[in-house]
């Protein structure tokens, strides 16, 4: 029987890609759209010189997860547009914030003088962790929000971790898990009782990275090394990120993986012998599925035979977000020029933050901007159901108030992303914990990759399907059985 892939996104394909790297065919891949990709998607208009990202546009390659795409991108041969730390687009940082652009210090000297939109130098909030007293109260888990304040005070947490949060999953900083991003650091302070000292305590220890062993097959991936050595600070791809899932898809189908498009699973079942899926109203027997499927859709799957495991992925929430790509005639718009800028909640605008993706990669003499806005705000901003006219004007209004920039778009586009991105909310480390104990407990032929569980950014979803993947015994059933 046939191991069979749900969701043709990038850890679907992934998933794919290791599957048939570990056990070979009989593999099959179910996508309900009519396309791969889930939410990247590139656009891109050759004969003006411009490309539309209305998902990611660049990944870092940093890490374990880093490497491991770095490897991936490699082995298919895909070409890359690499941003070294010397470049503008990784150099400059901005916020929007008390009525300005606040350019955030980009090296150990900005944390000395006073910089906007903060009141104070910021080596003050380091200090504040280490006179913030030795005894903390043990957590299993809090608000990133609630650490930033306690170990580094308010403003750290309104107009650093705060937009951040924003602009890594549109979510609100007091309902994101520390866990989240800032596991190491939180769980340095439940030992040391504070994040500075506890890092100076865990540089004299031996730490072997547990996460890397057995991963690579010889030393780290050569594109990794390179990436390393040039100093690369994020890097995408020529003709946008939506190459690395049709580059997967081709080769996945030159091996014979089969990957179906517009054929949506309607149902999920268990029995002794495997699985059973319903696709295109016919019942199919499988050995063992991998989801890669956003919670909220693997949940009604399950609800028949498993109604609690379906309640547990219900309770992964998600947001909504607006995505307004702009097009400008002039490269000459923008006064500072830098990655973007991020907006934090207090400032309470319907915008998250801006990209400039002219900045990032050449445009042909264009200004190429990318407007999120909504997420976690997105019914108190958006819930009458705008047009895309609306959205547009909204989008070109905050433009021509934070930017200043007074021209009118040449060419724009309008996505909004209903649930496009999970919010890890405090104590999501131990639901997903307790949805895979679930899943283990009642022996279910089933593993879960992607977003939902182990990280939401490219890296993270990638490399999720490849431990899920690692974790299959060999012995699979073979084919026929």
């Amino acid at each position: 029987m046939k191991t069979a892939v749900l969701g043709g996104g990038i850890s679907g394909l992934s998933a794919g890609y290791y599957l048939l790297r570990k056990f070979g065919k009989p593999l099959t891949i179910y996508e309900a759209s009519p396309r791969v990709g889930g939410w990247i998607r590139s656009e891109w208009h050759k004969e003006r010189g411009f490309l539309f990202e209305s998902g990611p546009r660049t990944i870092r390659p940093k890490g374990i997860a880093g490497a491991n795409t770095l490897e991936l991108v490699d082995q298919l041969n895909l070409p890359i547009k690499p941003i070294r730390a010397s470049h503008v687009a990784a150099r400059n940082r901005m916020l929007y914030a008390k009525g300005q652009i606040c350019l955030l210090p980009n090296s150990p000297r900005g944390l000395i003088g006073t910089v906007p939109p903060f009141t104070k130098p910021l080596y003050r909030a380091l200090l504040h962790d280490l006179t913030t007293g030795g005894t903390v109260a043990k957590n299993e888990d809090e608000s990133i929000y609630s650490f930033a304040q306690r170990r580094f005070g308010k403003e750290i947490a309104d107009y650093a971790i705060s937009p951040m949060i924003c602009g890594i999953c549109a979510g609100d900083a007091r309902e994101i898990s520390v866990r989240f991003l800032m596991e190491s650091l939180f769980e340095k302070e439940q030992k040391y009782g504070g994040v500075i000292k506890g890092m100076l305590y865990s540089r004299f220890k031996n730490n072997v990275d547990e996460s890397k062993v057995g991963l690579f097959d010889q030393d780290e991936p050569k594109l990794f090394k390179q990436a390393v050595q040039e100093k690369w600070a994020m890097y995408g791809l020529a003709d946008g990120l939506e190459q690395l899932p049709r580059a997967l898809r081709k080769y996945l189908g030159e091996h014979d993986v089969n990957v179906q498009l517009s054929s949506k699973c309607h149902n999920l079942s268990f029995n002794n012998d495997g699985a059973r899926i319903s696709v295109r109203d016919v019942d199919l027997p499988v050995a063992h599925v991998v989801s890669s499927l956003p919670a909220h859709q693997l949940a009604p799957l399950v609800r028949t035979q498993h109604p609690s495991l379906a309640a547990q992925l219900l309770d992964i929430p998600y947001v909504d977000v607006v995505v307004v790509n702009l097009q400008y005639n002039s490269d000459r718009l923008l006064k500072q020029n830098g990655f973007g800028l991020l907006v934090p909640p207090v400032e309470k605008l319907p915008v998250l933050g801006v990209i400039f993706d002219s900045c990032c990669f050449d445009m042909a003499g264009n200004t190429i901007l990318t407007v999120m806005m909504g997420g976690r705000w997105f019914d108190k901003w958006f819930g009458h159901q705008p047009s895309q006219k609306e959205l547009r004007d909204i989008a070109q209004l905050h433009v021509r108030k934070i930017l200043h920039i007074k021209e009118e778009p040449n060419f724009s586009r309008v996505h909004t992303l209903h649930k496009c991105i999970p919010q890890y909310t405090v104590g999501h480390k131990r639901r997903v914990e307790n949805i895979r104990s679930y899943i283990k407990n009642y022996k279910l032929p089933l593993s879960l990759c992607g977003a939902a569980y182990d990280g939401v950014g490219i890296n993270d979803v990638i490399l999720s399907a490849r431990r899920q993947v690692n974790k299959l015994p060999v012995h699979q059933p073979p084919p026929g059985h």
